[in-house]
């Protein structure tokens, strides 16, 4: 459904901009993950990780770290929660599967989504665990 705004509203009612000719579809993928996750019953708390490098005052900064998911939060019952988010035809760097896979292995939830159904269909069988 359009606004009439530039956006549209995603299965939650929430505001979704449109793409435009040169839109990234990872960043309308990330904004849709984000509003789907926040909104869950079973997520405390999530935000968007940025990772990179810039030039800032002159001196080289990193942040993150290499196979830092795009989302990082946290579940009600106390496990974390790792979401790397990918356009439709984005695939996972190694570095990106051996983060999702350490974050499994110590009892968190990690896995790749790519829109709102993703993220239903991989919390879906936690709901009754928590």
């Amino acid at each position: 459904m359009t606004t009439g705004s530039g956006s549209t509203l995603d299965l939650l009612g929430d505001a979704v901009p449109l793409k435009s000719a040169n839109a990234k579809p990872e960043a309308a993928a990330l904004v849709e993950v984000l509003v789907t996750l926040r909104a869950h019953p079973m997520v405390a708390w999530c935000e968007r990780m940025n990772s990179g490098a810039a030039n800032i005052g002159g001196r080289f900064v990193r942040f993150g770290w290499n196979g830092c998911p795009d989302v990082l939060g946290q579940l009600k019952d106390g496990r974390l929660l790792g979401v790397e988010v990918k356009a439709e035809k984005g695939r996972l760097r190694p570095e990106q599967t051996i983060f999702l896979k350490r974050v499994r292995a110590a009892g968190g939830v990690a896995f790749m989504a790519r829109d709102c159904c993703d993220v239903r269909r991989e919390l879906q069988p936690l709901e009754g665990k928590t």
